[in-house]
C-alpha cells in the first residue's frame, strides 16, 4: 500500500511538473506550421481618420491606395465601426455606457420604419440572402434584390455594407425604391464633403472586388473603464498628450499638407503603416501612459482601456473570418490600433500577417 501511495505521489509530482513546463512553454505561434490547409492571411491597414480632413481630401486621390489594396484581393474586409448589435446594446444600456450611442452610432429607426423591420429581422434577412446568393454563384442578383439588401443593411445599422451594395448597382439603378428612403440618398451618393475610410476605402474596395459586405468590428464597451476612472482622468490624459513631442508628429503634419495628389495620399498611408513611425507614436502615447505618475495611476487606467478595446476588436475580427479558414482578410483601422492588432493577431494559430508597408511600397 505504501509503495502504491509513493508511486502515485511520484506520478502526481511528475505530472504537475510536466503541466508547469507545458504551460510555461505554450505559445500559440508555435502551432502555425501544424495548421491543416493554407493559412489565413491578414493585412492590417493603418489609416488616418479621413473625417479629420474635411474637404481637404479629394476622394479621387485615394485611387493609388485602392489599386495597391486590390492587389491583395481580400475575401473579407473589416472596419473600425460599431455593429448594429453593439449600437443596440449601448443604447439599451445607456446608464452604464453613457454617450457611446450618441458618439458612435447612427439612428436606424427611419430605415427600419421604411421596410417594417427591426434589427433582428434585418440581421436574419441579411444572413439568409447572402447565404442564398453564395449557394447560387451563377445567378446575378437583380437591381431590385440589391436595393432591397441596401435597405435591409440600413435597418441593421450597417451603413458601410449598404454602401457596398449601392456601389454594386449600375448608376442608373441607384434610386430610392424597394425600401430605400430618400433621406439616405445623400449618404449613399457620398454628397457630404466629409470622408471616412470605412466608406471611401473599405466599402469602395469591397464593391470593386465583388464582395457583398464589410464587417464592423469596433468595440466601445471598454469605455466603462474610462467612465469609472475618476474626476481628474481627463486632466491626466491632457497632461500625457501634451508631452508628446516627437519628430514623427511634425513629419505626419507635413505629409498631411501634401494630400493634393494620389502620390501624396499614398505617401501618407505609407507613413501610417511604417512600423518604426508607429512605434514612436505608441511609445509617446501609451508608453507615456504607463509611466505617468498620479496617485490614481490614471495613465495605466488609460492603457487598460486601450488594451481592452483592442483585444475586443481583434476578437471581432477573428470571429469575422472564423467560418472562412484560409481567407484573405483586410482590416482597415485607425493607425494607432495597427501595432496592437498585428501583435494580437500574430498570436493566433492560423494567422499569417501580411506586411502592409511592403504592399504600399
Amino acid at each position: 500500500m505504501k509503495k502504491t501511495l509513493l508511486a502515485l505521489a511520484c506520478f502526481a509530482s511528475f505530472f504537475h511538473t510536466a503541466i508547469q513546463a507545458q504551460t510555461a512553454d505554450f505559445d500559440p505561434r508555435t502551432w502555425k506550421k501544424e495548421v491543416h490547409g493554407k493559412a489565413t492571411q491578414v493585412l492590417v491597414l493603418g489609416s488616418p481618420h479621413l473625417s479629420a480632413y474635411g474637404d481637404k481630401l479629394n476622394r479621387a486621390h485615394l485611387s493609388d491606395l485602392l489599386d495597391r489594396l486590390a492587389q491583395f484581393k481580400p475575401d473579407i474586409i473589416t472596419i473600425e465601426a460599431l455593429s448594429g448589435e453593439q449600437c443596440e446594446f449601448v443604447r439599451v444600456n445607456a446608464v452604464t455606457h453613457p454617450d457611446v450611442y450618441k458618439d458612435y452610432c447612427w439612428d436606424p429607426a427611419p430605415a427600419q420604419k421604411a421596410i417594417g423591420f427591426g434589427l433582428q429581422e434585418a440581421l436574419v434577412e441579411i444572413q439568409t440572402t447572402l447565404k442564398t446568393w453564395a449557394q447560387q454563384p451563377q445567378t446575378i442578383p437583380s437591381p431590385a434584390q440589391r436595393r432591397r439588401l441596401v435597405a435591409v443593411f440600413l435597418a441593421a445599422n450597417d451603413r458601410a455594407s449598404a454602401l457596398v451594395q449601392w456601389l454594386r448597382l449600375d448608376v442608373n439603378e441607384r434610386k430610392a425604391v424597394d425600401g430605400i428612403d430618400e433621406s439616405v440618398l445623400k449618404f449613399l451618393n457620398r454628397e457630404s464633403p466629409k470622408s471616412n475610410e470605412n466608406f471611401e476605402v473599405a466599402a469602395v474596395l469591397a464593391a470593386r472586388l465583388g464582395l457583398e459586405r464589410v464587417y464592423a468590428t469596433d468595440d466601445h464597451t471598454a469605455d466603462d473603464i474610462t467612465d469609472r476612472a475618476g474626476p481628474k482622468f481627463g486632466d491626466a490624459l491632457q497632461d500625457i498628450w501634451s508631452k508628446i513631442n516627437i519628430p514623427e508628429k511634425k513629419e505626419s503634419q507635413a505629409l498631411e499638407a501634401k494630400m493634393d495628389s494620389t502620390q501624396g495620399v499614398l505617401n501618407l498611408y505609407r507613413f501610417y503603416n511604417n512600423p518604426e513611425k508607429l512605434r514612436a507614436f505608441i511609445g509617446a502615447d501609451f508608453g507615456g501612459g504607463i509611466k505617468h505618475a498620479t496617485p490614481e495611476l490614471y495613465g495605466r487606467q488609460y492603457v487598460a482601456w486601450w488594451e481592452t478595446r483592442n483585444l475586443r476588436m481583434v476578437a471581432n475580427i477573428r470571429s469575422a473570418f472564423g467560418n472562412q479558414p484560409g481567407a484573405k482578410v483586410l482590416s482597415v483601422v485607425g493607425s494607432s490600433h495597427k501595432p496592437y492588432f498585428d501583435a494580437y493577431l500574430n498570436m493566433m494559430h492560423e494567422v499569417q500577417l501580411i506586411d502592409a508597408a511592403k504592399l504600399l511600397k
